[in-house]
């Protein structure tokens, strides 16, 4: 990657206060770290930024994510930090920051600050497709379902289930359609096509496939403690593959 593409290129960790479910949750200590410490470090080491920063509204994440080694250079508008508040506008928000700063992205990557399990390997590897597309607005992660969702149940009114897709029920599970879902890790994408408010779930967009180990959505305290455990794990793995 030459300098000028690294120029090109900025990391955005959205990271507000505001967590209801897990309060605090962007700086919790999961494994021995802040959890946006993870991200941070992920971004840092994958050599694809010249900036790494994080916006936020609170205080005490920005001193923490500086702690880590991001950029806090503003703080997030209210208006963009309630519940409401999707991804798009709020990386929109930086990139307009940015050019106010004299500065010109064309490649942004939203980098979420609970992806513990991002690797530095699978950010470069959206960069790359991102960029080996130009018919391509965004690059994002995802991974496969466990079970075929044609054979999803629903729990019905009177305390029974019923298929979603009735008309799978005789059909063998290898002859489904294999789908596959976010990630919830990463997000690649054109300065344009945030700015544009372009859709990422698109027919615009390119994956890149995680393994469903390395996936897990940390929305409860339930979910918390598998990802400690599936982490702890990935990075035993790890560490045996470096000896």
């Amino acid at each position: 990657m030459s300098d000028n593409a690294r120029s090109a290129s900025v990391a955005v960790i959205p990271a507000r206060g505001g967590s209801k479910r897990i309060p605090r949750k962007n700086i919790k200590p999961f494994a021995g770290k802040p959890m946006i410490a993870w991200s941070i470090e992920a971004a840092l080491a994958s050599g694809c930024f010249d900036r790494v920063l994080v916006s936020t509204d609170d205080e005490e994440i920005a001193t923490v994510a500086s702690e880590w080694g991001a950029e806090v250079p503003f703080r997030r508008p209210a208006e963009l930090s309630d519940d409401h508040t999707g991804t798009i506008p709020v990386i929109a928000h930086a990139i307009e920051w940015l050019r106010e700063q004299g500065e010109a992205p064309t490649a942004v990557c939203c980098l979420y600050a609970t992806a513990p399990f991002v690797h530095p390997v699978d950010l470069r590897s959206g960069y790359e497709r991102l960029q080996g597309h130009e018919d391509v607005d965004y690059a994002f992660s995802v991974t496969s379902y466990a079970f075929p969702i044609q054979r999803a149940l629903r729990l019905t009114p009177h305390g029974g289930v019923a298929m979603f897709q009735p008309e799978h029920f005789h059909t063998r599970s290898q002859d489904l359609e294999e789908a596959w879902h976010d990630a919830g890790q990463f997000y690649w994408g054109r300065a344009e096509a945030w700015l544009k408010g372009l859709p990422i779930f698109s027919e615009r967009a390119v994956p890149v496939t995680l393994p469903r180990h390395r996936v897990q959505d940390i929305d409860t305290l339930e979910d918390w403690q598998r990802a400690e455990w599936l982490f702890r794990a990935w990075q035993a793995e790890l560490g045996n593959e470096e000896q």
